[in-house]
């Protein structure tokens, strides 16, 4: 499977701009999954910006 990785800079909310995996949803969910963490996708825009991915974080959002 190729990635369309033009495609899904479209719907790729990261504000990380050194990021080398940006638009490469397959990498990004990968190392996101060894850090324990979620990949910028799962959160809003404000949420993002903190640059907090814990699930932990996440969990406190959506409550």
């Amino acid at each position: 499977m190729e990635c369309n990785r033009e495609e899904n800079l479209k719907n790729c909310n990261c504000t990380y701009e050194p990021c080398p995996r940006k638009g490469k949803c397959c990498e990004c969910i990968v190392y996101h999954k060894r850090m324990g963490e979620l990949p910028a996708c799962y959160f809003d825009s404000s949420a993002e910006r903190t640059y907090d991915r814990s699930i932990e974080h996440f969990i406190r959002l959506n409550r």
